[in-house]
């Protein structure tokens, strides 16, 4: 893991693209909005964000918003005229094997037909938002890096990691040849402020809350969103074709992870551990009640069985061809239990 470091910078200057516009599918997510943030910050004027609806202030910065979906061959033939380079962020997140279909046809149609409206239109660069799930994902505590082999079997387990691996492979074999240029970025969980729809930070607002009932007994890694965001940046001109790179600042156990929070924000942490195999049979039969019920259950077999996995990772290759340099956990911690402590559960909850 790359050591901790002052919080990095963009690059002040502008990045040349002449006349060409570079597009960011799903712009106006967690990710996505920090990655345009930090393309504006640097003087860059061609942007052209697409999504289900771009906010005021993007298009008040002079950016060029188009409203659709990756699934629509002809909105992607609009988004790509004119396009030197695409950073392909949207996605569909759930934790529920039973939403496999709509995440398939978001990450694995929707990115086939993506790279053939790039390939249409002469665009020559590609950058793909995947996961660290993809490569790094263990049921034992070991630490992986872009050398190993992708751990199929046990991600393909769950329907969101299987869509992110498939869809690596399809971007692969559609957008290669002629100079094209495919760069992949595995970021682990990610963290900091910003994350307006929770797509990410849910588990730390489940923790102020109260609403982790035990402390699981497996590890995650984690990386702030801003610092996610500048790797993204320079990869833009860094990358290297068709290889991948695991972005993370911080590998903890559940335990030690919690235990921060607590520290940070002065709720306790779950006291309670429980034995994997109790844990998933629990969660099974809550599952199975609450839809009986035709309610959603408030705990999910699969990210039970997640928990007691290993996410760690080692992020020397970002650091060396990236620059990548994340700044200390703890203020990535920090900052989002301030941003969601202001936003989702009202000033002075912790007094």
């Amino acid at each position: 893991m790359p050591k901790a470091s002052a919080k990095p910078k963009v690059r002040s200057k502008a990045i040349a693209r002449v006349d060409k516009k570079i597009l960011i599918t799903g712009g106006t997510g967690f990710l996505g909005t920090h990655i345009v943030q930090q393309f504006l910050d640097a003087g860059e004027k061609n942007l052209r964000v697409m999504a289900s609806s771009v906010p005021e202030w993007m298009k008040d910065a002079g950016i060029e918003p188009l409203q659709g979906s990756v699934t629509n061959r002809d909105t992607l033939a609009r988004a790509c005229t004119n396009v030197s380079a695409i950073f392909h962020l949207a996605g569909k997140v759930s934790r529920d094997n039973e939403d496999a279909a709509a995440m398939n046809k978001v990450h694995l149609e929707g990115t086939r037909l993506l790279c053939e409206a790039a390939k249409e239109a002469g665009v020559t660069t590609m950058l793909l938002a995947s996961s660290s799930g993809t490569i790094a994902v263990s049921e034992t505590e070991e630490m992986f890096d872009e050398t190993f082999p992708q751990p199929v079997d046990l991600l393909t387990r769950w329907a969101y990691y299987a869509s992110k691996y498939y869809q690596e492979r399809t971007a692969l074999e559609n957008f290669d040849g002629d100079g094209r240029r495919l760069v992949i970025l595995n970021p682990s969980l990610l963290l900091g402020p910003g994350d307006e729809r929770l797509s990410s930070t849910k588990p730390v607002l489940d923790f102020l809350a109260g609403k982790i009932p035990y402390s699981p007994g497996g590890g995650l890694s984690f990386v702030d969103a801003r610092d996610a965001a500048t790797a993204f940046v320079t990869a833009l001109d860094k990358g290297q074709h068709q290889q991948k790179y695991l972005l993370g600042a911080a590998n903890m156990t559940f335990k030690e992870f919690f235990g921060r929070l607590e520290r940070l924000s002065g709720v306790s942490a779950p006291r309670l551990h429980v034995p994997k195999a109790l844990a998933m049979t629990g969660s099974t039969i809550v599952n199975s009640v609450f839809k009986n019920w035709d309610k959603p259950s408030p705990i999910q077999p699969n990210e039970v069985e997640q928990a007691e996995c290993f996410w760690y990772f080692d992020s020397s290759k970002a650091a060396t061809e990236l620059g990548f340099s994340p700044r200390d956990p703890q203020e990535t911690l920090q900052d989002t239990l301030q941003y969601l402590r202001e936003h989702f559960l009202g000033l002075g909850v912790f007094k």
